[in-house]
């Protein structure tokens, strides 16, 4: 069973950046295929934030463009995530997916079969 684990998270002000990183267990020959970063508030559906795929396509969604970051070091299965310019509405539980078999960095969340157990972001006003 692959494992995923975030770090990073924490509380900011408006205004403030963090960074999240992301690990994940070998594949055992498969992959590297994609990874992402989703995120979820309370009473919210999971959102999609930022992907990346095997070829270094990035995919980010509306509401974080121009604001995060995201990066990948396929050799050592990791995934990064600046966040600048944070806004209380970025306040949600951050979640890594990995799959080795996603050929795009979707940002739908059915698609990816390894999760972390999500890391917690608070940005206050």
């Amino acid at each position: 069973q692959v494992q995923v684990k975030e770090s990073g998270g924490g509380s900011v002000q408006t205004g403030g950046s963090l960074n999240l990183t992301c690990v994940h267990s070998p594949y055992d020959g498969r992959g590297p295929g994609a990874m992402a970063w989703f995120r979820q508030a309370p009473g919210k559906e999971r959102e999609g934030v930022a992907g990346v795929d095997s070829y270094g396509n990035v995919e980010y969604g509306d509401s974080v463009k121009g604001r995060f970051t995201v990066s990948r070091d396929i050799a050592k299965n990791m995934l990064f995530l600046q966040m600048n310019n944070l806004k209380p509405t970025d306040t949600a539980m951050y979640y890594c997916a990995a799959d080795p078999a996603l050929f795009r960095a979707v940002l739908v969340a059915r698609l990816y079969d390894y999760w972390g157990p999500g890391t917690q972001v608070t940005v206050s006003s």
